[in-house]
């Protein structure tokens, strides 16, 4: 039996009394219950059609044999007009796994200094011990003030090693790390519900360009969202990847840069064929562990 809102309907209508049509009703399942008994067939004319004689019986099979304890909840859960937790999906019909549904949500944070922040209005300080981050779980319920800056980070060794490109970010009134990844959607979800300005800090090519104006620009516009743009950047470039620079060129070559503010670094990659990246600006020779 493959559980959807639309077969839950036709069972709903059964356990009420009501026919359904055989051609509607399909499965090495049916031809069960109609062993069983708890289903029987109903001729009109030449139509035919299915009826549960016993709605008792039939709802106590639904439970014993399929785990189908509440067809109305069920059905809720299934359209998405109730709110899914494994609890919730095994007291409304008896697995957990019923719905697919993401068990993690959220995204990971990290800061060098102290971001006064509330988790369902109770205070909290974002700054995690070195070689650790802060796992923002309840993102909805996740608050931090206006004047923090928001940086979406790309790769997971700059996430890593902030503090050593603390240079990069003096600019940036109280930054907040988020990292990019795990790619779900609520780091996105969550900025849209705030109004905090995003800087977004990724490879300086075209397919980072690209991750930016798909994905953040698009959505937050330039009055809240900017591509971090190195003071040297332009001089960095030329020592970029020639071989990043072809891989991406077929796909990304031609792509519309809505964000004008980004034309003259993707005119340079052009230029230059290169493209670098961003952990090229982790600072080595910082001795911050």
């Amino acid at each position: 039996m493959k559980k959807t809102a639309s077969l839950f309907k036709k069972l709903l209508a059964l356990s009420e009394g009501e026919t359904v049509a055989s051609s509607k009703l399909r499965g090495d399942w049916v031809e069960e219950m109609l062993a069983d008994g708890v289903l029987q067939k109903n001729a009109h004319g030449r139509h035919l059609g299915y009826s549960a004689p016993d709605a008792v019986a039939f709802t106590t099979y639904l439970r014993s044999r399929w785990g189908i304890n509440d067809l109305h909840e069920s059905i809720k859960l299934l359209e998405g007009e109730k709110e899914t937790s494994r609890a919730v999906l095994t007291q409304a019909t008896g697995d957990s796994k019923f719905v697919r549904q993401r068990t993690m949500t959220g995204f990971l944070v990290n800061s060098y200094t102290d971001i006064q922040a509330t988790m369902h209005g109770s205070p909290m300080v974002i700054h995690p011990e070195e070689g650790t981050f802060t796992y923002i779980y309840d993102y909805t319920a996740f608050g931090i003030p206006d004047d923090v800056t928001i940086i979406g980070v790309e790769n997971a060794e700059n996430f890593r090693h902030i503090k050593r490109q603390r240079s990069l970010f003096q600019k940036c009134s109280h930054p907040l790390f988020v990292s990019r990844y795990p790619q779900n959607g609520d780091f996105l979800r969550w900025l849209m519900s705030i109004s905090n300005h995003y800087v977004h800090f990724g490879d300086f090519d075209l397919a980072g360009i690209h991750i930016f104006l798909t994905e953040f620009f698009k959505h937050l516009g330039s009055s809240r969202s900017e591509f971090l743009l190195p003071d040297d950047i332009y001089q960095r470039l030329p020592s970029g990847s020639r071989e990043r620079y072809e891989v991406q060129y077929d796909k990304y070559g031609a792509m519309q840069v809505i964000d004008t503010r980004l034309q003259p670094l993707v005119d340079a990659i052009h230029r230059e064929h290169k493209g670098y990246d961003q952990e090229g600006y982790i600072n080595l020779d910082d001795d911050i562990r």
